[in-house]
């Protein structure tokens, strides 16, 4: 059986976190960090960059994050970028949510 989208976008998060720590909330340290570093809107333009059909390769990373990591992400197929995406977003709402 195939997985839900949840599922892929909970998995991916999971995934992030093992590879990029400052993308999700691992523990009070991690949302700190995520605070900081992606306080000007870097996750969720880079959830929406990753939505466009063709993301361009010479697309600049979002401000702090690392490119050739970046270049790896954008250069996925539609539907994985699409799971990057939603995990992204996700993040996105940890910080906001650690802001309150």
């Amino acid at each position: 059986m195939k997985k839900t989208g949840i599922e892929l976008i909970a998995e991916e998060r999971q995934e992030q976190l093992t590879l990029y720590p400052c993308f999700i909330e691992k523990n009070e340290y991690g949302v700190k960090v995520d605070a900081a570093i992606n306080k000007l809107q870097q996750l969720p333009d880079a959830a929406i960059t990753l939505l466009e059909e063709h993301p361009h390769e010479l697309t600049a990373p979002p401000m702090g994050w690392n490119s050739t990591t970046w270049s790896k992400m954008i250069s996925k197929p539609y539907k994985e970028r699409l799971i990057i995406a939603g995990a992204l977003i996700a993040a996105e709402i940890d910080r906001l949510q650690s802001e309150e």
